[in-house]
């Protein structure tokens, strides 16, 4: 059994004994913290809490006891049902809602789940808030309604709606050149939320002709969750054999977006932000940010755009932040999490299908075309499980000075970066790991620098 507290929620597998999983006196507990923080914190007049969840088996479970502990703490519930995380988020702002609750573990398998904290603005707490409700929680430091001042819940399905309706209306989203452009379009939602949500979207796009995977919004994953190479084998084999245009792949709550070009090879999730960023900066010049982990494409694009590019600490909620401070234009993470201001500062696979889709149409390149003409670099994503003997810290440290010759980032575990590839060590937000993530110009040359690193870290432990 896990349980994660971290700047990404309240994260851990179900069941077990207090503390030891996500067990329903965790849900309680985490979500009454929340409900206390915001009470203390927020300064508007709302008291409402929007709550939104995907598909998973325990997500009905969990949901009846988020709603139930929040209507308890005084607030009342606008209850959204099965929806995307990106979704959720709009509905905190369009509600004007003094907070909200996702209840997703994102791309975990099956027996996770999650609590993710949202603030007034639909945006993710930050580390500083989230430790507080992490304390408010292990303290006990929180009070339950008396029975005359208890919440109410109200229902509203009709966001899905709303947020497709966002995501037709922005500027830089052609549906006339999308519908004339004919395609057809693979969809692998594996069986959450974005089974409705994604086709739903395409049709509103204009697009007549979807071939649906992995669509019926049961919870019972057709393949392990994480849109990762390895795990879309059954969507690589399908555009192989079709004459689909392009494959697209969502996680459970729909914030990260893997594209599959049509000749069954992955454009790679990386590409996804940097492809995008790309047919942005072409129409609406500026600032771009990604974090640390991701590829040095979208600093390449940006500056062919004669742009600035910042980077970020991982983490969504970091991501965001720089983009505020530089007045970025679009940014996200190199998992394939698209950040589009214009519409909300949160990732959002559904505008990135739309962006990407436009560009298809706009450009006239298939998918192959698309990513010939984008900066060439391969990543390796490598990781070493954390043991209780492992000090973290002390390794990085090594690793810092080791490389002190060399441009070294700190503000998130230890980045180095060489003049022609890049390395980022880091321990993860949301699983018991060292991730280790490292650039080249070939996957051979990250996979090497990563083994490197490796031993490396072998040697100082």
């Amino acid at each position: 059994m896990s349980l994660i507290k971290s700047i990404s929620g309240i994260r851990g597998t179900i069941g077990g004994r207090q503390g030891e999983g996500l067990s329903g006196v965790d849900v309680v507990k985490f979500t009454a913290a929340y409900a206390a923080f915001i009470r203390k914190s927020y300064k508007g007049s709302s008291n409402s809490i929007v709550v939104g969840r995907d598909a998973r088996i325990s997500g009905p479970m969990v949901s009846h006891l988020v709603v139930g502990t929040l209507m308890s703490m005084g607030f009342d519930v606008i209850n959204i049902g099965v929806a995307s995380t990106p979704t959720t988020e709009l509905a905190v702002t369009a509600e004007k809602a003094c907070g909200g609750i996702i209840i997703t573990a994102s791309h975990n398998p099956i027996q996770w789940n999650a609590l993710k904290l949202l603030n007034e603005h639909g945006e993710f707490l930050d580390d500083a808030e989230g430790k507080e409700v992490i304390r408010m929680a292990d303290e006990n430091d929180y009070s339950f309604s008396d029975v005359a001042e208890l919440g109410k819940e109200y229902f509203n399905d009709a966001y899905v709606l709303h947020h497709i309706d966002a995501v037709r209306n922005l500027a830089l989203v052609d549906v006339d050149a999308i519908s004339k452009a004919d395609f057809t379009v693979a969809v692998d939602a594996v069986n959450s939320v974005g089974g409705v949500v994604i086709p739903q979207l395409l049709r509103a796009l204009g697009v007549r002709n979807i071939i649906e995977l992995n669509c019926e919004p049961t919870g019972r994953f057709a393949h392990t969750p994480e849109p990762i190479p390895q795990n879309l084998t059954q969507i690589a084999e399908v555009m192989r054999n079709s004459t689909a245009d392009v494959g697209f792949v969502v996680d459970p709550d729909v914030d990260r977006l893997a594209i599959v070009m049509e000749n069954g090879e992955m454009f790679v999730e990386e590409n996804t932000l940097v492809a995008i960023a790309d047919y942005v900066l072409q129409h609406t010049p500026g600032s771009t940010v990604s974090n640390l982990s991701s590829s040095r494409g979208l600093r390449d694009v940006t500056e062919k755009h004669g742009c600035s590019y910042s980077a970020a600490a991982v983490g969504e909620v970091n991501v965001v932040h720089k983009m505020k401070e530089t007045g970025a234009i679009i940014g996200g993470e190199g998992n394939g999490g698209v950040i589009y201001p214009e519409i909300h500062y949160g990732r959002d696979a559904l505008v990135g299908v739309a962006l990407f889709l436009t560009l298809m149409a706009k450009s006239g390149r298939k998918v192959t075309g698309i990513k010939e003409e984008l900066p060439r670099y391969a990543i390796a994503k490598n990781k070493i499980e954390l043991t209780p003997d492992i000090d973290v810290d002390a390794i990085l440290e090594a690793v810092k000075n080791r490389y002190s010759d060399e441009k070294v980032t700190d503000i998130d575990g230890v980045k180095i970066d060489f003049a022609d590839c890049w390395v980022h060590l880091r321990k993860s937000n949301t699983e018991p790991i060292i991730r280790i993530y490292s650039e080249a110009e070939t996957i051979e040359k990250a996979d090497c620098l990563a083994l490197d690193m490796i031993k490396v870290i072998e040697s100082v432990r």
